[in-house]
């Protein structure tokens, strides 16, 4: 643990709050590429049968946001590598991943000092996986024409 922090709610919220932000950034960053990507595919003429197009473009935004969402989970890891925030030995991005997918197998817990953690990494983690949710709905909604 931090020498400067105790677990205090304050030092819970400052710690997941960081994280929260730096995952935040980390989305949009990549949600605005994958979009910027999509607007600049539209405005060009397409070598590619529609049909191939539309299922690299699906595929890629997929993998993308997957690894986006994989960074996303190492930051957790690596906050709670940097607080202490769970029993020595315990496999950081497992239980991150356990966390921001809102899983929670509850094989392993945060110390209590910072067991705050855990539902902030939950709902930013929920945030975020619904963002993507909305990328890939407008995308799919985009792609099919109406007559």
């Amino acid at each position: 643990m931090l020498p400067t922090m105790d677990g205090s709610m304050f030092d819970q919220v400052l710690v997941g709050g960081g994280a929260s932000l730096v995952n935040l950034f980390i989305h949009a960053l990549l949600v605005g590429a994958i979009a910027a990507t999509l607007r600049d595919l539209a405005n060009t003429d397409a070598s590619f049968p529609g049909f191939v197009q539309y299922t690299l473009v699906i595929v890629a935004t997929g993998t993308l946001l997957v690894v986006g969402h994989f960074a996303e989970v190492a930051v957790w890891a690596y906050v709670y590598n940097w607080v202490g925030a769970v029993p020595p030995g315990t496999d950081l991005v497992y239980f991150a991943f356990g966390n921001y997918t809102t899983l929670g197998y509850g094989d392993v817990v945060p110390v209590p000092t910072w067991h705050l953690l855990g539902p902030m990494t939950a709902l930013n983690g929920v945030m975020l996986i619904g963002w993507s949710t909305a990328l890939v709905y407008d995308l799919l909604q985009r792609s099919v024409r109406t007559p």
